[in-house]
């Protein structure tokens, strides 16, 4: 139960903001904003959706900070009056839909900060989903750090040792010999790695990002969701209360019940809900005795495969975004300089600049040569090669283009059977 997980954490003062007010949008707005993010869904290639304790509340599991959320209530003495254990929870039509969105390719993965297992029992795989704060239903090796799925919630919560074997084997094919711990986390905790890892790295390639459900409030996860708007994508929130980030940074903003939204935007899909199946359900196939448990480890390869698609996208986005705003930098420190300059001045201005750049780069080659590099450049003349330790002639030539040259010469009496690096012409042009 909610409550039983809240009262087995550590005290911790600093909830965030507890109890603030729903707001609800009218049929015709919510209509004309799920047409919107159906379009969105349909046009991107590759969507990541956000969820939080919201979307469990319909299967009778309350969330923390809503008018009746654990928290809330805590803070008036109170305890919430629905709230049915883990076990008897089902997942609600929005777990399901998300099901099937990841089966039909509408979505590429789901990053949750919910413990009650839903996900998992929903028959959403591993490969497509990140769980940053813990799964009442899994427990971990602290040997291997293999992950298992329990047929049963845990009894405990903060990573505490569940006095149980670990099932796996080492590489060698012996047994691991390593105890089982509870995933939840407490407050003190850092996130785990994989999976944090996981959905870091889908949120900044995502070209959209769908929060359900959360006030995203907890950090970092509550940040994932930015990384999206970051690198060029779309930020749609759906939550009856306001979130840290919404007014100033989603596109689009949904006050409405999830379930309702996710009902309407699988029929414009053209995508049926599935019904929760027990047979699909790994929490029912766990069979102790037989030896059947299903693993639920992250493979790392799985993170290095994402890390990869993350560099090629990102990183190369971040050099071209800080290149560019170094030259607006610059532009914005000479710019009243330069808009009054006459001719004559721009010239010599212009040329002043090229002169800079040109010493720059004389004194780049010198040591470059010094070090043993190679100059490889279009090459003027016969390429010829320069002995280790000779002393470099570095001259700078202009044309009438505006270009120039930064010429690299030997000295003359220098057989050229003892010469041994590659002399070029660098071209460098100043705009």
């Amino acid at each position: 139960m909610s409550c039983n997980y809240a009262d087995g954490l550590s005290h911790y003062s600093n909830k965030g903001k507890l109890g603030l007010k729903e707001k609800f949008d009218s049929r015709e707005d919510v209509g004309s904003k799920v047409v919107q993010l159906a379009e969105w869904i349909s046009a991107t290639k590759h969507t990541v959706i956000h969820t939080g304790a919201g979307i469990s509340t319909s299967a009778g599991i309350p969330d923390f900070r809503g008018p009746n959320g654990v928290w809330t209530l805590e803070e008036k003495g109170l305890k919430p009056e629905v709230n049915i254990s883990f076990d008897e929870a089902v997942p609600t039509k929005t777990h399901m839909a998300i099901v099937k969105l990841v089966e039909s390719g509408k979505v590429q993965y789901v990053v949750s900060q919910n413990i009650d297992g839903l996900h998992l029992r929903s028959g959403l795989p591993r490969t497509h989903i990140a769980e940053l704060h813990g799964n009442m239903f899994i427990e971990q090796c602290n040997q291997c750090g293999h992950q298992f799925v329990r047929k049963h919630p845990t009894s405990t919560v903060g990573q505490k040792c569940l006095e149980t074997p670990c099932p796996g084997f080492r590489r060698n094919g012996r047994p691991c010999r390593g105890k089982l711990h509870d995933t939840i986390l407490d407050w003190e905790h850092s996130l785990p790695e994989n999976d944090l890892g996981m959905a870091d790295f889908h949120s900044c390639i995502a070209d959209l990002s769908i929060c359900l459900g959360t006030t995203l409030q907890i950090v970092p996860s509550g940040n994932l969701p930015l990384y999206t708007k970051k690198f060029g994508g779309r930020l749609v929130i759906c939550n009856l209360q306001p979130t840290k980030h919404q007014d100033r940074k989603a596109d689009l903003i949904i006050h409405s019940y999830v379930d309702d939204v996710m009902v309407q935007l699988m029929k414009l899909l053209d995508l049926p809900i599935p019904e929760y199946s027990r047979e699909k359900d790994p929490t029912k196939l766990v069979s102790g005795d037989s030896g059947a448990y299903t693993d639920w480890t992250i493979p790392d390869s799985n993170v290095k495969i994402m890390r990869t698609l993350y560099e090629e996208k990102c990183c190369k986005q971040s050099k071209k975004r800080a290149c560019k705003t170094d030259i607006e930098r610059k532009d914005d420190l000479h710019f009243e300089q330069q808009k009054r300059k006459k001719p004559k001045e721009e010239e010599m201005y212009k040329n002043s600049i090229c002169t800079s750049q040109t010493q720059d780069v004389t004194e780049i080659v010198t040591h470059g040569l010094e070090s043993k590099s190679n100059v490889t450049a279009a090459v003027k003349g016969d390429q010829e090669d320069v002995r280790d330790n000779t002393e470099y002639e570095v001259k700078i030539e202009n044309d009438s283009e505006g270009k120039s040259e930064v010429i690299i010469q030997h000295p003359q009496d220098i057989p050229p059977s003892e010469l041994q690096h590659e002399v070029g012409v660098i071209e460098v042009h100043c705009h």
